[in-house]
């Protein structure tokens, strides 16, 4: 029996995300369901002199009522070079901005992609590494999809053979959780309140930004300002 997170995939998420990932034994990459625009799946943001920034990835949303994420292409690629200059600019005073430097700048200068699933499960598997995230990633057209929100979510984790379903707060407005009760499948709620604050490079203090943010202040240190990890050696 397993755990299971079932997520459309984010731009350099936030460290909740990787909370998610951390806390289950199977993480499905949920993007067969449309595309949404002004969301998460290709901005997020980060600190700065100025304060918050956003960091948006430029795609193509000619189709975008019909339009999968799987299948959003990438407007242009000069928005790679761009998002590097700002983030180089804004944590070089970081902590361990210097050991992640060379390591994210590949990443970013050589990104040649044309589809944005493709480019967040790069970066989603670089920051795995290095938080020492083990957790198998799948991807949700790897699975028989029913009809349904909460019916489809739960085929893929009995697909898997879950014993708990892990999901964010925000699925609670539509979630049948009677449809998992009924499979034996509990599910586990995230608690992304009281996260401890750590030294960031601008104030005031803001949780909400990607986990860049983190890293680069944090670096081998990380994970003791994220849930999953203590819960994981209590």
């Amino acid at each position: 029996m397993s755990k299971v997170a079932i997520l459309q995939s984010n731009y350099i998420p936030w460290k909740g995300y990787f909370d998610l990932i951390n806390s289950v034994d199977y993480f499905v990459i949920y993007d067969s369901m449309q595309y949404t625009r002004r969301d998460w799946r290709n901005r997020n943001k980060i600190q700065t002199t100025t304060g918050l920034k956003w960091l948006s990835i430029p795609v193509v949303t000619k189709n975008k009522f019909h339009q999968s994420i799987f299948n959003t292409k990438v407007e242009n690629k000069n928005w790679a070079q761009i998002h590097w200059e700002t983030i180089k600019r804004n944590y070089t005073k970081a902590t361990y901005f210097k050991e992640y430097k060379e390591l994210f700048e590949e990443l970013y200068l050589n990104s040649n992609e044309d589809f944005l699933s493709d480019i967040n499960y790069k970066f989603l598997k670089a920051i795995n590494d290095i938080l020492g995230i083990k957790t198998k990633i799948l991807f949700s057209n790897e699975f028989k999809l029913v009809e349904g929100k909460s019916e489809r979510l739960l085929g893929i984790c009995k697909e898997l053979n879950a014993a708990t379903y892990f999901s964010g707060p925000a699925a609670k407005d539509y979630l049948n959780e009677n449809l998992f009760k009924e499979e034996k499948i509990e599910v586990n709620w995230m608690d992304y309140s009281n996260y401890k604050p750590y030294p960031q490079v601008f104030t005031p203090f803001n949780h909400f930004v990607s986990i860049l943010d983190l890293i680069f202040n944090m670096g081998e240190n990380s994970s003791l300002y994220m849930k999953s990890f203590k819960a994981k050696n209590e």
